[in-house]
């Protein structure tokens, strides 16, 4: 199994909106959202690059905005998200897709709300133009459990690997005494 390293990944957050993350009734929003915060955390703190999008935000009352605490852990990956109109596979959104490539690296950790609508596609089609990608499963989520599970297999039949949240942040540490291992350890305790 490839190993991702802190020089060759980056991380994309797909739709973490304060209206969309309610829909994901397969993960607690509160372990979602915590998740989420801690692969945003560790990107900052490691200087990973990060890709945030997010879909129709002036839909107040559905979508919403981006989480809050990501404007505040990220800010110059919030001021540079792309605000997709409702094209449904972020990477079909131009913007979005030169973003994730332009970031230089060949490995994707990328999380997204819902799983099953809008985390599947990108996976897939970034896989598919030849980046490998992970998709960190514990900071997603589907409105039940046959769509969350549908989603896994697609996934990992096109090739995708799901991982979780600890596991993905150890594998990029490797070394719990290294600067990267001061920046993981307490936001996974």
């Amino acid at each position: 199994m490839k190993q991702f390293n802190l020089d060759d990944t980056a991380i994309i957050l797909i739709d973490h909106q304060v209206g969309t993350n309610t829909w994901a009734s397969t993960t607690p929003i509160a372990l979602l959202q915590r998740n989420v915060l801690i692969l945003a955390r560790f990107a900052a703190g490691t200087n990973m690059p990060v890709v945030l999008t997010s879909s129709q935000e002036t839909n107040v009352n559905v979508q919403g905005p981006l989480m809050p605490e990501l404007q505040e852990a990220l800010p110059e990956a919030y001021a540079a998200r792309i605000k997709r109109q409702g094209v449904v596979n972020a990477w079909d959104d131009p913007a979005f897709a030169a973003a994730c490539r332009n970031t230089g690296k060949k490995n994707f950790v990328m999380a997204g709300v819902t799983t099953d609508v809008c985390m599947v596609g990108p996976a897939i089609s970034a896989k598919e133009e030849g980046f490998d990608v992970q998709v960190v499963c514990d900071a997603c989520g589907s409105s039940n459990p046959i769509a969350e599970d549908m989603s896994y297999r697609r996934m990992e039949f096109a090739g995708v690997r799901l991982t979780s949240t600890n596991a993905m942040i150890a594998e990029l540490v490797k070394n719990w005494a290294t600067p990267a291992g001061a920046v993981a350890f307490p936001l996974l305790t």
